[in-house]
């Protein structure tokens, strides 16, 4: 099933409310009642329900906007499978303290084992407090090692968002 988003700041409200809360349909209907009657003083009924459901939205796979931090890894390895072993380990390694929102590992279609890992943070602050942790070290030691040649590493500050 398809996951849902209702954002606070794209209804009108005196609390300049900027909550957003994504999951499946009834957990974020009911999630969102709950927030409705508790911070901005709605009813919970019908109305309530109805007006909501049709605040509902597809969520966006990948959140971004202008001043985020996007840090793009190309790398060649014949060892795919432990570099995602490596990517879980580091996740669990890391826990609470991960600054990283998202990321998208793909495989280049022209060239066999080549891949390229986009990881997505808010800003340059929660990406360098990211790198600076020991696990993310350890990352990086065991993603050289699984590499043919070293991966490269390009940090971008996302400029503009267009979607189609």
């Amino acid at each position: 099933m398809a996951r849902m988003t209702i954002d606070c700041r794209t209804m009108p409200s005196e609390a300049n409310c900027s909550l957003t809360l994504t999951g499946e349909t009834e957990e974020v209907l009911r999630a969102a009642a709950a927030h409705a009657v508790d911070v901005h003083g709605h009813t919970d009924d019908d109305e309530l329900r109805d007006g909501l459901r049709s605040a509902l939205t597809p969520a966006a796979a990948l959140e971004l906007e202008p001043g985020a931090f996007v840090q793009l890894i190309d790398f060649r390895t014949r060892r795919m499978e432990d570099f995602e072993r490596t990517d879980g380990a580091w996740a669990d390694a890391i826990g609470a303290d991960r600054t990283a929102r998202w990321s998208v590992t793909c495989a280049n279609h022209a060239e066999q084992d080549r891949y390229v890992q986009i990881v997505g943070f808010p800003d340059l602050d929660s990406a360098m407090a990211n790198s600076k942790h020991p696990a993310t070290t350890r990352f990086a030691e065991m993603l050289r090692e699984l590499c043919e040649g070293d991966p490269g590493f390009h940090d971008l500050i996302v400029r503009q968002i267009t979607v189609y």
